[in-house]
């Protein structure tokens, strides 16, 4: 096994861990045999409708402003509903609509900057079922354009004693989806928030790159999925860095 599987194979360890803390001692979570068991316990141990779950309309989507909101939401939420949500590894369904049209007759937990997008409390997919029924799932197969490294504020005031940090946040285009893309990103983002790796005041820069290869600094979260056509290996999806605090 190569050195980039295993740290792959540990990234996605440790998110099974800090979601589920009991599987570590269930499964053997070094080997891929044993992160697949661990997956199929977490499926067969709580039915998918019963775990807590969001649902986010996306209207008019701009990815650094997406991201931006993504962020303010995950820091907004209650402790209970967060470690609910993060228990269920931050399941989330995105949907076609205009928030500015839904307002009215749904409850959001969180609307973003001129209602672009809008999310729900984390809970039990009963509570969404209306909203689900109304709009359609998100369906966007296109490939994300190129663009330039784009720079995102994590919006709310340093906490104390914490000095503000800079994050690189990256993300593998090459054969990903509009919609593929922010479920990659969704996970990273909201579960480095609900970690603490992301805080209030932090500076993030958003990296479009073909392939997650070679990056500047040690990945501190990253993303990983299964390599289509290769079984049994994992490919980085989305990456987080740590750069530097502000001086």
């Amino acid at each position: 096994m190569t050195s980039t599987q295993r740290a792959l194979r540990e990234h996605t360890a440790a998110r099974i861990r800090s979601a589920r803390p009991g599987l570590g001692a269930r499964h053997d979570l070094t080997t891929h045999d044993g992160l697949v068991a661990a997956q199929h316990h977490i499926t067969a141990e709580e039915p998918a409708d019963e775990q807590a779950q969001v649902v986010v309309v996306i209207g008019d989507l701009d990815l650094a402003h997406w991201a931006r909101d993504t962020c303010a939401f995950a820091l907004g939420l209650p402790p209970g509903p967060a470690a609910a949500w993060r228990a269920s590894f931050t399941r989330t369904v995105f949907l076609a609509g205009n928030p500015r049209n839904l307002r009215d007759r749904f409850a959001f937990a969180h609307v973003g900057d001129g209602h672009r997008t809008a999310w729900t409390a984390p809970g039990p997919a009963a509570d969404t079922a209306s909203l689900r029924r109304l709009l359609k799932l998100l369906h966007a197969p296109a490939g994300l354009p190129p663009a330039p490294a784009e720079h995102i504020g994590v919006p709310g005031a340093p906490r104390p004693g914490r000095a503000p940090a800079r994050h690189g946040v990256y993300l593998a285009t090459a054969g990903c989806g509009v919609a593929e893309a922010l479920v990659h990103l969704n996970h990273l983002l909201v579960e480095a928030v609900l970690d603490g790796l992301i805080a209030p005041g932090d500076h993030l820069t958003l990296h479009r790159v073909p392939r997650i290869v070679g990056l500047p600094r040690p990945a501190v979260r990253v993303r990983a999925v299964p390599e289509p056509h290769l079984p049994g290996r994992l490919r980085a999806a989305a990456a987080l860095t740590q750069e530097a605090d502000h001086a």
